[in-house]
């Protein structure tokens, strides 16, 4: 009786730090998945922009345009949240807007087709610049 009930605490014992490393990794793992973007503090240094470069949080937004043969993204940066402030897509070339995402959030999303081709467009606030964190392009099937 004595050995089967050092074996259940052993048993017991083991799942309780399997499951605790389990946690410890998924949440690990998680976290660095998700921030994909990194916003505020979490940046690391960018030496080509001098800290007074750097807007305020409760300074003025900072603008800038992401563009390509597709056309154009505009982002706003107000602190550590992005804002998509407009989309201009190259009609001339057959570009579209598919969607787009208006904010604030800490990243924003821009969709652009030209029906056979599309390109997504993600971009986030670094040190208050937007900033491209992502840009992909897809083939997209004859359907």
């Amino acid at each position: 009786m004595r050995r089967r009930m050092l074996l259940v605490g052993l048993w017991a014992a083991t799942t309780v730090v399997a499951v605790l490393v389990g946690v410890f990794a998924v949440s690990t793992v998680g976290a660095t998945i998700r921030d994909r973007g990194p916003v505020g503090d979490e940046v690391a240094r960018d030496v080509s922009v001098s800290s007074a470069s750097v807007p305020e949080p409760e300074g003025p937004g900072v603008s800038e345009e992401i563009s390509g043969e597709w056309g154009a993204f505009l982002v706003e940066c107000r602190d550590t949240w992005a804002y998509g402030v407009g989309v201009r897509p190259d009609k001339d070339a057959g570009w579209r807007i598919v969607s787009w995402e208006k904010g604030p959030d800490d990243d924003v999303d821009a969709v652009f087709s030209d029906g056979r081709n599309s390109v997504d467009l993600e971009v986030f606030c670094n040190r208050g610049r937007p900033t491209l964190a992502e840009l992909e392009r897809n083939t997209l099937g004859e359907d």
